[in-house]
C-alpha cells in the first residue's frame, strides 16, 4: 500500500490469537450511548494482560495494527448507530510514523463501511513515554486527519497536568481508582470537580470510567460530567454490544445525598 510505514513488513508475526469486547460509553445529558471502547480479550474472553503477557518487543507494531484492525472491522458488522464513536487504544511506542501507519486503520474502516472520523485513539498517562515529542507528533496529526485523541487514566500517570497541557486531547478519561467511592471521600469530589471544571474551560471533554454504583454516579453527575463507562452501565461483551439497562429508564439528573 502507497505509504504505508515500513513496520507492518519488519514487525513480527503473532503467535497467538485475541478478540475483541465492546464496553459503552454513555452520554447521561442526551440520554444516549455515545460510542463504544474495545477492549483486548483472549479468545474465549480471558482478560487483557492473558494476551498483553505474551507480547514480545519485536511484536509491538504487529499487534498494534492487527488490533486496530480487528476493532475496527468487529464495529463495523456490529454498531447500527452511524454517530457512534469507537474508542481504540493504541501503543505511542508502535508508532513509527504517524500518517503513515494509520493507513491499515484507515483501509479497515473503508472495507467495513465504517466512518473513519468516528474513530477515537486513547493512550495512557499511565505508563512512562518513550518520547513525548513523538506522543505529541501522533495527536497533532490525529488531530488534523479528523480522529478524536483522549487521554485514559489520568490522574494516575507520569506526566499529569504537564502532559495535558501539552497535548490538549479531545476527552480525558479521569482514572477509575480516584472515583472509586467518590462518594465517601470528600478529598476526591473537590479534586474531581477540579478536573472538570479546567477541562471545561479548555474545550475538553471528561469521561468518568469504571463507574460501579448508583452514589459513584450521583457525586460525578452533580460535578458536571456527562459521559461515563462502567459496570454500573454495562459489562463488556465478546464480539458483541451489551445493552444498556440504565437507558430503558426515563432520563434523570441523580441527586447527591
Amino acid at each position: 500500500m502507497a505509504g504505508a510505514c515500513a513496520g507492518c513488513a519488519d514487525g513480527a508475526e503473532l503467535p497467538f490469537a485475541f478478540k475483541m469486547a465492546f464496553q459503552p460509553i454513555v452520554d447521561v445529558g442526551a440520554h444516549r450511548v455515545w460510542g463504544y471502547e474495545a477492549l483486548v480479550r483472549g479468545p474465549n474472553g480471558e482478560g487483557a494482560q492473558s494476551v498483553l503477557s505474551q507480547l514480545t518487543e519485536a511484536q509491538l507494531y504487529r499487534f498494534d495494527q492487527s488490533a486496530r484492525v480487528l476493532a475496527i472491522e468487529t464495529a463495523g458488522r456490529l454498531f447500527d448507530d452511524a454517530s457512534a464513536r469507537l474508542s481504540i487504544n493504541f501503543m505511542p511506542n508502535a508508532v513509527y510514523e504517524p500518517r503513515a501507519c494509520i493507513q491499515k486503520s484507515l483501509a479497515a474502516a473503508k472495507r467495513a463501511s465504517f466512518p473513519a472520523q468516528n474513530l477515537m485513539f486513547e493512550f495512557t498517562e499511565n505508563e512512562r513515554m518513550a518520547s513525548p515529542d513523538h506522543v505529541e507528533r501522533i495527536v497533532k496529526s490525529y488531530k488534523e486527519l479528523g480522529f478524536w485523541t483522549a487521554l485514559d487514566d489520568f490522574g494516575a500517570g507520569y506526566a499529569g497536568l504537564n502532559l495535558l497541557a501539552r497535548l490538549q486531547p479531545n476527552l480525558i478519561k479521569i482514572d477509575m481508582e480516584l472515583l472509586r467511592d467518590i462518594h465517601r471521600h470528600p478529598a476526591k469530589q473537590v479534586i474531581v470537580s477540579g478536573v472538570a471544571a479546567m477541562a471545561r474551560q479548555l474545550d475538553i471533554a471528561v469521561l468518568a470510567e469504571g463507574v460501579e454504583s448508583e452514589a459513584e454516579f450521583a457525586v460525578l453527575r452533580s460535578a458536571g460530567i456527562n459521559l461515563f463507562q462502567g459496570y454500573y452501565f454495562a459489562k463488556p461483551a465478546l464480539m458483541a454490544l451489551p445493552g444498556v439497562a440504565w437507558l430503558a429508564e426515563p432520563a434523570r439528573d441523580v441527586a447527591v445525598g
